[in-house]
């Protein structure tokens, strides 16, 4: 079998964000290397998602064995900066129920850490908080 496609992984977790928050009321979703000018006063999401640790499962050379992948999903919330903490920790509950402990197309979801505060957002003038999980998925060559 072939090795895993890292860009279908990639578009699983993507794609479940991206429509979760395409859904009233809508928050503009940025990802891995996009350009993104944010209007001040507004909410918007990023997401990275970034590939780490990978074991092997079993014995074998590159064809009849398997491998462990494992990864990590960073999602920034910004929000209205001075309105206080309600509206962005809305948002990451929407998220935190999105991925929080289940398998999506052979990807399985660590309970997620957060929404935490981040003390110096980037970029400025926004309220930021950050959800993170952990993900891992089995790759058979």
């Amino acid at each position: 079998m072939a090795a895993l496609n890292l860009n279908t992984v990639r578009s699983t977790i993507e794609g479940r964000l991206a429509t979760e928050l395409a859904l009233a009321p809508s928050i503009p979703v940025v990802f891995h290397n996009q350009p993104y000018v944010p209007t001040p006063s507004s909410s918007w999401v990023q997401c990275l998602v970034s590939f780490g640790n990978n074991n092997y499962l079993t014995m074998g050379g590159t064809s009849g064995s398997s491998n462990n992948v494992i990864g990590i999903v960073v999602i920034n919330i910004f929000t209205a900066k001075g309105v206080g903490p309600g509206g962005n920790l809305t948002i990451g509950k929407r998220i935190r129920d999105l991925y929080n402990r289940i398998d999506v197309s052979g990807v399985h979801f660590d309970p997620p850490i957060g929404p935490e505060v981040v003390v110096n957002p980037s970029p400025e003038g926004f309220f930021q908080t950050q959800v993170r999980l952990t993900f891992e998925t089995f790759e058979d060559l």
